[in-house]
């Protein structure tokens, strides 16, 4: 008989793991894995400003990631500096700024590798609450923008001859980058936040051969890499949130003899 506490964490591991299904598909599509890496980075400040003021983590997580990926896009219109640079630039930085502030809150008791690597088993009802509402609104609002965001991967100047207004749409995007991260931080923290947008899309790419095939596939990756991470963090009591990183490594692996496979045939897409 499984106890609540794990019962709890694999209904939010399942809610997480639906929701960067597509979202992960799309961060491969438009080649944005950096930027997870820098908003998950971002995401310390976020704790800092939710345990300084008393607000609630995934709430102040999500205003801090929003701020710095719309500051990421104006900087990007206002500079010549390359992508990867202006990522770096605001990776490290909002990471230095997050650990400059939690050494000024020694009053405060916080679990610092919680924070970074994740307690999904410690999750309670309302973060559960938090994860399928936020991440329902998320699959919503991609649903709504599928169309102009997707063209505006594959072609950005015919979306935009076409009136699609790529502009707003990657605004968009960016906001639901932040929101995926602020509701997902308590379940693997935020130094693996990215790999549980990369690695089951990256799998689901070497065994699918269009984009709706990919995202479900995806999806279902997700899903499988939370089942597996959690009955062996509890069989091996190793800690939950890297456990559900490596069964997600261990499924992009087995992808690959399915795409070795493909090559030997020809088929390679």
């Amino acid at each position: 008989m499984l106890d609540d506490f794990f019962i709890r964490a694999l209904i939010a591991g399942l809610g997480v793991a639906i929701v960067t299904g597509p979202l992960g598909c799309f961060t491969i599509w438009r080649r944005l894995s950096f930027f997870g890496d820098t908003l998950a980075h971002s995401a310390l400040l976020g704790v800092t400003l939710a345990l300084s003021f008393e607000m609630n983590i995934s709430f102040a997580v999500f205003l801090i990631s929003a701020v710095v990926a719309i500051f990421l896009i104006n900087l990007q219109r206002v500079t010549n500096l390359p992508g990867d640079a202006l990522l770096g630039l605001l990776a490290h930085s909002t990471l230095a700024l997050g650990l400059v502030t939690i050494s000024f809150l020694s009053f405060i008791r916080f679990d610092i590798m919680g924070l970074l690597f994740g307690d999904i088993l410690s999750v309670n009802n309302l973060d559960i609450l938090i994860i399928w509402l936020g991440g329902a609104i998320i699959l919503i609002t991609l649903k709504i923008i599928w169309k102009p965001l997707f063209a505006s991967t594959v072609n950005y100047d015919l979306a935009q001859a076409e009136g699609m207004n790529p502009d707003r749409v990657n605004i968009i995007f960016t906001l639901l980058m932040a929101a995926i991260i602020a509701i997902s931080i308590k379940m693997v923290g935020l130094l693996l936040i990215t790999g549980m947008l990369i690695m089951p899309a990256a799998m689901a790419r070497n065994l699918s051969d269009n984009p709706i095939m990919m995202v479900f596939i995806a999806t279902v990756g997700g899903m499988l890499s939370v089942l597996l991470g959690l009955f062996a963090s509890l069989e091996f009591n190793s800690p939950s949130g890297p456990s559900i990183i490596v069964a997600a490594l261990s499924l992009f692996l087995l992808s690959l003899i399915n795409l070795k496979r493909i090559k030997i045939k020809g088929k390679v897409v």
